[in-house]
């Protein structure tokens, strides 16, 4: 079973481009993820297990779909797989780092099924536009669920 990544950390991004993954996480991304370039100009970070399925549901999409293959091309060639080394580090690739202006402060995140690295100065922007909308929310979300 798939663990859901939860909670806010605050590591520091090394001279070398690491991290340390927060401890929550390491059991889930010890044998393996995948980095890749995330929407709103994050990194996404999946388990290995995580990717592979994901890229099987991504895979479905029909080849004759144009916004399809776009999405797949942009998301794949910005993927790098990865294994933390002893010290539960992982390298951020710099063309990574550079789309998501990645400096020495970062926030990582849990989002369910994937972990978002982000920019702490963009995350702060971001959650300070998204705060408002999200405490406001009248209406049904996520369809069926809330």
């Amino acid at each position: 079973m798939t663990r859901v990544f939860l909670g806010t950390y605050a590591p520091k991004l090394d001279e070398k481009g690491r991290i340390i993954l927060p401890a929550k996480y390491r059991d889930e991304l010890a044998s393996g993820l995948v980095m890749t370039r995330g929407q709103e100009r994050c990194v996404y970070v999946f388990s290995q297990r995580e990717f592979e399925d994901l890229h099987g549901r991504i895979r479905q999409a029909p080849v004759t779909s144009k916004q399809a293959r776009d999405y797949l091309r942009l998301f794949l060639s910005g993927a790098s797989d990865e294994i933390p080394d002893k010290q539960n580090r992982v390298t951020i690739p710099a063309t990574l780092r550079e789309y998501a202006g990645l400096g020495r402060d970062l926030t990582v995140i849990g989002a369910g099924s994937r972990v978002e690295i982000w920019a702490t100065e963009a995350w702060n922007t971001y959650y300070a536009e998204q705060e408002a909308s999200f405490a406001d929310t009248t209406e049904e979300v996520i369809p069926g669920l809330f």
